[in-house]
C-alpha cells in the first residue's frame, strides 16, 4: 500500500512540474496580449475556478477562518502581490521570448530560499550550502559584470518567489486554500482594472473567441499542477519533492533552446553551469544530510 502511495505521488510530481514546466507553450499562446493583462485575467479566472474546486472538496471552512484573522490577512496580502509579481514577469519573459532567464530564475530559487533561511530566519545550513549559495552569487555576479547584462527576469523571479514561500511558511493554509484567498484578497483590483480597460476599449478580452477561451483557461490552468502537487506532496517525501522540482526549470530551459531557438553564448551557458554546480552541491548536501539524520 506504502509503495502504491508512493508512486501515485511520484506521477502527481512529475505531472505537476512538467506542467509548470511547459508554461512558455501555453503562455506563447497570449501573443499581442500584454502580461500585466493576462496576470489579471489569471486572478480572476483562478479565483472563480478554485472556488468551484474548494466547494467540491469542502474545504470553505478553512478559507473562513483565514478571512476571521485581519491580522495574518496581511501576510497573505503580501504573497499575493508577490505570486501576482512572479506571475507578471514571467510571462513578460515568455511573451518577449526571455524563457532561458525565467529558467536560470527558477533553477536559482531553491538556493535563494536557502539564503533567505540563513539570513532572515537564522537557520543554520552546511559549509556545502553556503558553497553554494556562493556559486550561484557569483554566477549571478558574472552576468552583471562581464555580460553587462542585468539579470533581472531571473532575479524578480527567483527572489518574488523565494520571498514568497518565506512569507507562506508563517500563513497556516494548503497551497489550494491559500492560492484562493490570496487570488480572493486580490479579486477587487482585478475587476476594477478589468473594468477600465474595458471602459478605454483597450480589453483583449472579446478580441476573438480564441484569445477569450485562452484567458478563461488561465484559471483551470493555474489550478490544476497545484493540485496535483498537492496531491503529490501528501504522498512523498520532502527530499523527493526538491528532487523533481528540477523538472520544471529544465524543462523551460529546452523549450527555450528547442522551441524558441534563443541565443545561448558560451558565457551564458558558462553562468548556468555555476548554477547547475551549486544545485548540484545543494541536492548533496540535503542528501547526505537526511542520510544521517536516517541512520540515527
Amino acid at each position: 500500500m506504502a509503495a502504491q502511495e508512493t508512486n501515485q505521488g511520484v506521477v502527481f510530481g512529475v505531472s505537476a512540474y512538467t506542467i509548470w514546466g511547459c508554461f512558455p507553450l501555453y503562455f506563447a499562446l497570449f501573443e499581442g496580449v500584454p502580461a500585466w493583462e493576462v496576470v489579471i485575467h489569471r486572478v480572476l479566472w483562478s479565483c472563480v475556478f478554485l472556488a468551484v474546486v474548494v466547494t467540491f472538496l469542502k474545504r470553505w471552512q478553512v478559507v473562513k477562518s483565514a478571512l476571521a484573522r485581519p491580522k495574518k490577512l496581511g501576510l497573505v496580502l503580501g504573497c499575493a502581490v508577490l505570486i501576482a509579481v512572479n506571475w507578471g514577469v514571467y510571462i513578460y519573459a515568455v511573451e518577449s521570448r526571455q524563457v532561458l532567464q525565467a529558467s536560470l530564475g527558477y533553477f536559482l530559487t531553491p538556493l535563494v530560499n536557502v539564503g533567505l533561511g540563513m539570513l532572515v530566519l537564522k537557520e543554520s545550513i552546511s559549509r556545502l550550502q553556503v558553497l553554494a549559495v556562493v556559486v550561484a552569487t557569483i554566477a549571478i555576479l558574472y552576468q552583471l559584470f562581464l555580460l553587462g547584462v542585468v539579470p533581472w527576469i531571473t532575479l524578480v523571479l527567483a527572489f518574488s518567489f523565494g520571498i514568497y514561500g518565506l512569507l507562506r511558511k508563517q500563513v497556516a493554509l494548503d497551497g489550494l486554500s491559500g492560492l484562493f484567498v490570496e487570488t480572493l484578497l486580490l479579486l477587487p483590483v482585478g475587476l476594477l482594472a478589468l473594468a477600465a480597460l474595458s471602459y478605454a476599449g483597450a480589453s483583449h478580452f472579446f478580441e476573438s473567441a480564441d484569445t477569450t477561451l485562452l484567458l478563461l483557461s488561465s484559471g483551470i490552468v493555474t489550478a490544476i499542477p497545484l493540485l496535483l502537487f498537492a496531491g503529490a506532496a501528501r504522498r512523498l517525501r520532502l527530499s523527493t519533492v526538491g528532487f523533481l522540482m528540477y523538472i520544471n526549470p529544465t524543462i523551460q530551459f529546452l523549450i527555450a533552446l528547442l522551441v524558441f531557438n534563443e541565443p545561448l553564448s558560451p558565457e551564458k551557458l558558462a553562468s548556468f553551469m555555476m548554477i547547475w554546480v551549486a544545485l548540484g552541491l545543494y541536492s548533496w548536501s540535503a542528501w547526505a544530510g537526511r542520510s544521517r539524520l536516517a541512520g540515527r
